[in-house]
């Protein structure tokens, strides 16, 4: 591996995990009331609206140092479906007015979460290239 495989792959973790995170740094702001709101009104206890904050603050600062990049990248994947379940179904088949999926950055972040846990962290992280979830 080179090292322009590690720099795309601190590329990908810290864009990632920044862009998450200023989401997360948002509902920490407003507080767990619209996420709280959206897990109860799917039928599920209100508490697991709580894991976004593992899933918006947590996991973006894990991405970004590079320490267990792998599980955070699930948790971020995972936090996305959710996302996408509890409040953009309605948007699922949409086409926005510039002509591209509705959920394009929902997708993105998804996907993107999906590329770190198949590839890990890289070189430049504070796990290293070694670590089993990095």
């Amino acid at each position: 591996m080179n090292s322009s495989d590690d720099l795309g792959k601190l590329l990908l973790r810290v864009t990632l995990g920044v862009l998450i995170l200023l989401h997360g740094v948002a509902k920490v702001m407003s507080g767990p009331g619209f996420v709280l709101s959206a897990t109860a009104s799917a039928g599920l206890p209100s508490v697991i609206g709580y894991l976004v904050y593992v899933g918006e603050v947590l996991a973006p600062v894990l991405l970004i140092l590079g320490v267990w990049s792998r599980v955070a990248g699930l948790i971020v994947a995972g936090n996305m479906v959710f996302a996408i379940f509890l409040v953009h179904m309605k948007q699922l088949w949409s086409i926005n007015s510039t002509g591209g999926w509705a959920l394009e950055l929902q997708g993105m972040f998804l996907m993107a979460g999906l590329v770190v846990v198949l590839i890990g962290a890289g070189r430049f992280s504070i796990g290293g290239r070694g670590g089993r979830w990095n």
